[in-house]
C-alpha cells in the first residue's frame, strides 16, 4: 500500500510559478474556503465576499511570481491579497452606490422572502455594525485583527507577512480589542 502525502505549498506554487493551472486549482481548492470568510469579514457581504475571493485569487495567479510564503504557507500572502481586493472592491462600490442614488427610486414590491434570505440579511446587518467599529481603528490595527482574530492566521505568520515584529503585532490586537470593545459598548448604550 503506498501512501501519497499531499504537496506543500511551496511545491504547488513552485509549480504555479512556472504556468502549472492545476497546481494553483490545488492551492485554491485548499484554500477558498478561508480566503472567502476572511472576504465576508471585511466586507459585511455574502455576494461581495464571492467577488472578491474571485479577484483575491485572479489577483495571486497574476502576481504568483511576487508571492511570499510564510513558514511554507501560501495562507497569510493570500489573505492579504484578499485585504486589498476587499478596498478595491469597497471604493468601487462606493462610487457605484453614489452613481445608484442619482437615479429615480423604484417603487418596493412585496415578495415572498426565505428564511434563508433573511438570516443572510441579519447577518450582514450585525457584520455592518462590526465593520463599522473596525473602520474607526487606525489601518495597523484593522489588518491585525483581519488577520490574527478574524481569519485566525497565527501572530509569527501574519507578523513575517506584514514585515513586523510578533511582539508589535500583538500589541496592535490588543489595542484593536480594546478599542472594538469602548466602541461597542458605547454604542449599545447609546441604542438603548
Amino acid at each position: 500500500m503506498t501512501v501519497q502525502m499531499s504537496p506543500t505549498d511551496r511545491e504547488l506554487w513552485s509549480a504555479t510559478v512556472a504556468g502549472d493551472a492545476a497546481a494553483f486549482a490545488v492551492l485554491f481548492d485548499r484554500y477558498a474556503r478561508a480566503v472567502y470568510n476572511h472576504a465576508f469579514k471585511l466586507t459585511g457581504s455574502w455576494s461581495l465576499a464571492e467577488d472578491v475571493t474571485q479577484s483575491a485569487f485572479l489577483v495571486a495567479w497574476r502576481r504568483r511570481a511576487d508571492a511570499r510564503l510564510v513558514d511554507g504557507s501560501a495562507l497569510p500572502w493570500l489573505l492579504v491579497i484578499t485585504a486589498y481586493t476587499a478596498r478595491t472592491e469597497s471604493r468601487s462600490a462606493r462610487r457605484w452606490l453614489a452613481l445608484l442614488r442619482r437615479l429615480p427610486a423604484e417603487r418596493d414590491t412585496d415578495a415572498d422572502l426565505s428564511d434563508e434570505v433573511a438570516a443572510r440579511v441579519d447577518d450582514e446587518r450585525r457584520m455592518r455594525a462590526i465593520l463599522a467599529a473596525v473602520r474607526r481603528l487606525p489601518q495597523a490595527e484593522r489588518e491585525a485583527v483581519a488577520l490574527c482574530v478574524w481569519s485566525g492566521v497565527s501572530y509569527a505568520d501574519a507578523a513575517a507577512v506584514l514585515g513586523i515584529s510578533e511582539a508589535g503585532l500583538r500589541s496592535r490586537v490588543s489595542r484593536a480589542r480594546a478599542r472594538l470593545a469602548r466602541q461597542l459598548s458605547h454604542d449599545t448604550t447609546e441604542d438603548q
